[in-house]
């Protein structure tokens, strides 16, 4: 992948990455956030805005700033860190 990315801080549980889009309407902070569901081995990708107030993702809001494909190749980043993690952890 030879997208531009912003850099990533990794949570110790490996399930949580945080970054910065930086663009027209300021400083973003961002969250991607694995969690498991019922069927064994799968997880669910949860990703948007984090709220300030609750340390939450708020994936409704829509930022636009104008830094898409530099937040996608982020994300798709995390996957590669989750999946490489996850084997360790089992």
């Amino acid at each position: 992948m030879g997208n531009e990315r912003y850099d990533l801080k990794v949570k110790s549980d490996t399930m949580s990455f945080r970054f910065t889009s930086i663009g027209p309407k300021g400083e973003i902070p961002k969250l991607v956030v694995y969690s498991k569901t019922p069927t064994k081995g799968l997880y669910n990708l949860g990703f948007g805005d984090e709220d300030i107030d609750t340390g939450t993702i708020n994936d409704l809001v829509v930022t636009n700033n104008e830094d898409s494909q530099k937040v996608l190749a982020t994300v798709a980043s995390t996957v590669y860190e989750f999946v490489k993690n996850i084997r360790v952890l089992g």
